[in-house]
């Protein structure tokens, strides 16, 4: 169901963290056709990349050049660093930035037992999940002691439920990861399964990119998804998965 705002934030902007180690890892390991990701930290507490935090950097220097009016008024992110960091470099670029705050809720899906395993892996170890996640299909799956997209979704309409009170005319930037803004298109644009999966297959979101929507009415409207622009405007690389899997 589509929500409804009769009152809530002016603007929307949900950022994905930028490049971290762990995409890297991920990247090296799907290359080498590898089972796992050779990353020792717990998901919660992996790291930006130098990468990442140039594109972090660069997001804060586009935003400075931004007229005043189109800055954030309250700033929140994902507890998971790699997300806490994108929107810490981003903010200390602003002049009167908003306090950070964050909320559990737009941490990334937990993938339970399959949690660093790539695609092979999860083939090669749990090949009785992989049956079973064919069988249900992505969105409604649950690895063990995992969430599904149905899960996430859950907890996007939770965070959206509070933003309706207390937050009339504000914008609001969102900091999060891959999975999470995918669901946020599924609840703001009232997509249906079939649409969401085949967005994500056909469209990874970039590290450090914008995703924006306006308040006209009673509806959040999507202005722009993915956008790349502040990373386009510095030196630094675009970044985005080929395929998602590990860790996002």
């Amino acid at each position: 169901m589509r929500p409804r705002w009769d009152e809530g934030p002016a603007e929307l902007v949900l950022v994905r963290h930028g490049n971290s180690v762990g995409n890297e890892a991920d990247a090296r390991a799907r290359k080498a056709g590898a089972e796992e990701l050779d990353l020792d930290a717990r998901d919660a507490d992996v790291e930006l990349s130098a990468t990442g935090r140039d594109q972090a950097a660069a997001l804060g220097a586009w935003l400075r050049e931004q007229p005043g009016e189109l800055a954030p008024t309250v700033a929140i992110s994902s507890p998971y660093l790699r997300a806490r960091d994108t929107a810490r470099l981003a903010l200390d670029e602003l002049r009167d930035a908003p306090a950070l705050e964050h909320d559990e809720r737009l941490r990334e899906r937990d993938l339970g037992v399959l949690d660093g395993l790539t695609g092979t892996g999860i083939r090669a170890r749990h090949p009785e999940e992989a049956t079973r996640r064919q069988r249900l299909g992505k969105f409604y799956y649950q690895p063990p002691s995992g969430e599904s997209w149905a899960d996430v979704a859950q907890r996007v309409r939770g965070l959206l439920d509070d933003l309706r009170h207390g937050f009339d005319g504000e914008r609001v930037w969102l900091f999060s990861h891959q999975a999470v803004i995918m669901t946020f298109r599924y609840v703001l644009d009232g997509l249906s399964e079939e649409e969401v999966l085949d967005l994500d297959r056909s469209t990874p979101i970039p590290n450090a990119s914008m995703t924006t929507y306006c308040r006209r009415g009673p509806w959040l409207e999507l202005e722009s998804f993915a956008d790349t622009s502040a990373v386009e405007a510095s030196p630094t690389d675009v970044t985005r998965e080929a395929g998602k899997g590990g860790r996002t």
